[in-house]
């Protein structure tokens, strides 16, 4: 028979059961696999196999004495790390849903929305286009291995051991929401800036000639013009996708440095 201790055991279930709430908090949170379109089962089990697979190669955890106060705490700190590298990624799709939304408000399709089944909200169809192509991009550039990366590095920078709630840069987070309308902006300005120009077109040839019907003219014109802006502007949306996903992986290794002091 064998001879297991009851310190072995617990040894053994801190050493699973810490970094699985990190890892699954993760999956939650991340885009693509965090989404509506994935079943929870599935998403608990890719945790359950990614933490078997990481478990081997990841620091040993000290034994935890119990479900004390400070086992909670460093529980709560990997559901917080978790949710936190996957919230950011998770930000980094939706700068492209803004940005279609902002386009799609200019040139006469704010309201042609409909229901994105990934998050179950309502958003525009130009900007459910944009999500796709991010989508799309992403696994394409490798980027679920990134994800599998960032969250294999994140045990080594701040072990699952060490209670220390500051060690998570809340105020980054909180700034990403600022670089999500401004990437957004960024991303929309040559559409959004064509399409001002052609309603200020209009409103001289109004100005102009009163008698002109100008929604029955304008409206369509511009919606039409809008396709073909969108058309010509998706030949630079891959540079575009490249330094908005260089900035996300770089504010995530803001968010994985340790602070010191």
């Amino acid at each position: 028979m064998l001879d297991v201790s009851l310190i072995q055991i617990e040894q053994w279930v801190s050493a699973f059961m810490l970094p699985l709430f990190r890892v699954a908090s993760f999956l939650m949170a991340m885009p693509i696999i965090g989404t509506r379109l994935v079943p929870v089962r599935i998403r608990l089990g890719l945790a359950l196999l990614i933490t078997a697979l990481l478990v081997p190669i990841l620091p040993k955890p000290e034994v935890m004495s119990g479900l004390d106060f400070n086992t909670y705490l460093v529980i709560a700190q990997q559901v917080l790390i978790g949710s936190a590298l996957g919230f950011t990624l998770h930000v980094m799709f939706q700068v492209f849903a803004v940005g279609g939304q902002l386009i799609a408000n200019q040139m006469g399709l704010g309201f042609a929305s409909m229901t994105d089944p990934s998050n179950g909200v309502s958003i525009v169809v130009l900007g459910q286009f944009y999500m796709m192509m991010t989508t799309l991009m992403f696994l394409a550039m490798d980027g679920h291995l990134i994800m599998l990366n960032i969250i294999t590095q994140s045990f080594y920078v701040m072990p699952v051991d060490v209670v220390n709630l500051g060690a998570i840069k809340f105020i980054d987070i909180a700034l990403a929401g600022t670089w999500m309308f401004s990437g957004a902006l960024l991303m929309s300005l040559p559409a959004v800036t064509s399409l001002l120009v052609v309603n200020l077109s209009f409103g001289i040839m109004t100005k102009a000639a009163p008698q002109l019907n100008i929604f029955a003219i304008g409206f369509p014109f511009t919606m039409t013009l809008g396709l073909l802006i969108t058309w010509l502007s998706l030949s630079g949306f891959l540079g575009q996708f490249e330094l908005i996903a260089d900035y996300a992986l770089s504010l995530i290794g803001q968010l994985l440095e340790v602070p010191h002091g």
